[in-house]
């Protein structure tokens, strides 16, 4: 996300020697909730901040949002999904992605279509994102969903979610979280001699995911509402020129995010307050898709991705039909 901001903003100041646009990247919350509640308190106290491209993840977005909506701090995340952020009447409230509630239908014809998943257990990790998504996916699935369970993500046994799913003789497995557990998850699923396919959301879909799962990993699928790496050659061509590697997940959306700011700018909205109503009222195309808010924050239109673990690589695949 840091990487696909940075890009448009140096792209920006590169172009336009004039009118240079700092870029604070201090904040480092580690998508921690309890972390990013003083970090935000600090970002809306320095008033040379007009604009925050971010918080990354749905938990740390919710704790903080009251005090950016309170200090008129426009934000757009590039990479919070869930659903219930935007339905707090929260005007500062952005997000260029479309949220969980899309991404689920997407999970749920990935494998009821493509995978052909009848028997389907649904793990979560509690948390404001992976619960959210989990519990769309199992809305959808409705009666092919035949074993839930939870973990504790800072756990080391998640012996007990197995068991259930075992005992359901599953033929797939979602998991709602993050990647890290991800790994551990599938881990133990195939040493506990488990076969079913492996499912997760976007959360999972990270390089560090297959590199802590190894073999556990392969046949994987993980889905999206953000963009593949290769979305738009010009931007992938430029990362890689940058930073000597492709883009990641949330890359192209944090860039888009900063091109928003970064056009408000241009024309001359540097207070919190013009940059807010630019925000909301912008309406352009990204490199991920036309660009445009509602009412409460979401972005117009919706779609999903899909990745397959392959020979130990992360393999786009595209839209999920």
């Amino acid at each position: 996300m840091v990487n696909g901001a940075k890009l448009a903003i140096d792209e920006f100041n590169a172009a336009n020697p004039k009118c240079q646009v700092g870029f604070d990247t201090s904040y480092d919350s580690q998508g921690d909730p309890v972390q990013a509640t003083p970090l935000a308190a600090k970002i809306v106290n320095d008033a040379s901040i007009v604009g925050l491209i971010g918080p990354g993840f749905s938990g740390e977005t919710k704790a903080t949002m009251p005090t950016f909506e309170a200090a008129g701090l426009p934000m757009i995340t590039p990479g919070a999904t869930n659903a219930k952020l935007s339905t707090n009447g929260w005007k500062m409230f952005h997000r260029i992605l479309a949220n969980d509630d899309k991404q689920a239908p997407g999970v749920v014809a990935l494998i009821q279509n493509t995978i052909k998943g009848t028997k389907v257990g649904v793990i979560d990790d509690a948390s404001d994102y992976g619960k959210g998504l989990a519990d769309a996916v199992r809305s959808g699935l409705a009666a092919a969903d035949v074993a839930n369970a939870q973990i504790d993500p800072k756990a080391a046994d998640f012996s007990a979610a197995i068991q259930a799913m075992k005992a359901a003789n599953v033929d797939t497995i979602f998991y709602g979280g993050y990647y890290a557990e991800a790994a551990k998850l599938v881990k133990q699923i195939r040493d506990a001699g488990l076969k079913a396919t492996f499912v997760s959301g976007d959360g999972s879909l990270d390089k560090g995911f297959v590199d802590n799962a190894g073999s556990a990993a392969e046949g994987a699928y993980l889905t999206a509402t953000g963009a593949p790496a290769d979305v738009n050659a010009d931007f992938q061509a430029a990362f890689n020129k940058a930073y000597g590697a492709d883009p990641a997940l949330y890359s192209p959306e944090a860039y888009d995010c900063a091109k928003v700011f970064l056009a408000g700018i241009a024309a001359g909205k540097v207070t919190r307050a013009d940059l807010a109503a630019f925000v909301s009222a912008y309406d352009a195309p990204g490199i991920t898709k036309q660009i445009k808010f509602d009412a409460t924050g979401e972005p117009v239109g919706s779609a999903v991705y899909y990745t397959v673990v392959s020979g130990g690589k992360l393999v786009a695949k595209g839209l999920i039909k």
